[in-house]
């Protein structure tokens, strides 16, 4: 062999006198091979440092055994369990994951994609950027054979494949929760219009306050971008009021950071003037020496978890490996319920 060269099959069955299909049945334990032509087979393997020609297997089972995962940002406590869960699925399969932020980028996001699709990853898990509106790369990646699930941020079109979180029960709980406390001006810090999650949350919200008979005062319904300063602006439109609130349900953990700083700014106690419940159950919660009054879990473990699981019935679908029907998987949505978690002892 020469130096610096990778060793072959050819080279194995030369040196054994044997044939090639021989020795790749006996590297896979084939079982018309004999137990002594497969040790030795395995045995100079070794001694050669012998490596699979990879490319070969994937050309031969059609699969490169990688996913791409796409996801607004690694840093969120969120995504970081949902990731963490998504490796260990694909981990018990054989995969590799290939990780992409897209920072709420829908331009970022394409070109995220595109990258996956050269490289042929064998399925994608998305959560969408939240200012992605176009998703015609759906019909691209199906055409490519590459199957796609959503989950968290997901878009609001038919027959795509997705894991969300009922954002309706835990919006329920919250407000349960503060009017029992006996809260009568409750508000709502709302994401961005044209999110789904947005219109899920104030529909939700709404309904909530109609069910323990609260009238509803739409000044108590403000919005914010997301950013540091749409959120303090969203909650000073709150402060300002001739009514101030003294409960308020925000979009997210992050939101409700914000807000607090803000209302502390202005003098005002968390927590005795304004009490918050918001959606995440961000983990940093409970080294706070005065967290939010509780936060709404939506499962990022269970909602990536699950995400992984129906990739790889897609994978398996796709390449022949399952003997289910394709229609029963394709167009799937799975609906986890989020819940109220208190903050305090």
């Amino acid at each position: 062999m020469n130096k610096g060269k990778q060793p072959t099959i050819k080279e194995i069955a030369k040196r054994l006198k044997i044939s090639t299909s021989t020795v790749s049945r006996a590297l896979n334990d084939h079982p018309s091979i004999g137990l002594v032509t497969t040790m030795r087979v395995k045995k100079l393997a070794e001694e050669l440092d012998y490596e699979p020609n990879r490319t070969a297997i994937f050309f031969k089972q059609r699969k490169t055994f990688t996913i791409g995962v796409i996801l607004p940002s690694l840093s969120e406590a969120f995504f970081s369990a949902a990731i963490s869960e998504i490796e260990n699925f694909a981990s018990s399969k054989n995969y590799t994951v290939i990780l992409g932020q897209s920072l709420d980028d829908p331009e970022r996001e394409l070109k995220i994609i595109s990258t996956m699709k050269s490289h042929r990853v064998d399925g994608i898990i998305l959560s969408s950027a939240k200012n992605t509106t176009a998703f015609e790369y759906i019909e691209v990646l199906n055409k490519a054979g590459i199957p796609i699930v959503f989950f968290d941020c997901v878009p609001d079109i038919p027959n795509i494949n997705a894991i969300v979180s009922n954002l309706k029960t835990g919006m329920f709980e919250a407000v349960d929760t503060f009017v029992s406390c006996g809260h009568k001006s409750i508000a709502f810090i709302n994401g961005p219009t044209h999110l789904p999650a947005s219109k899920e949350r104030e529909d939700a919200f709404v309904e909530a306050l109609k069910r323990n008979h609260v009238d509803l005062n739409r000044e108590n319904i403000v919005y914010t971008d997301l950013s540091e300063k749409g959120n303090e602006e969203a909650v000073l439109k709150l402060i300002h009021l001739s009514e101030r609130p003294s409960a308020v349900v925000s979009f997210n953990d992050y939101v409700t950071l914000d807000a607090m700083n803000a209302v502390r700014s202005k003098g005002l106690v968390v927590n005795q003037d304004i009490y918050f419940i918001s959606y995440a159950n961000y983990p940093i919660w409970k080294y706070m020496e005065n967290p939010p009054m509780a936060s709404i879990e939506q499962l990022p473990g269970e909602q990536g978890a699950n995400a992984a699981q129906m990739l790889f019935d897609l994978i398996d679908l796709n390449t022949g490996d399952s003997s289910d029907d394709i229609s029963a998987v394709e167009g799937k949505k799975i609906v986890l319920e989020s819940k109220l978690v208190s903050q305090h002892a």
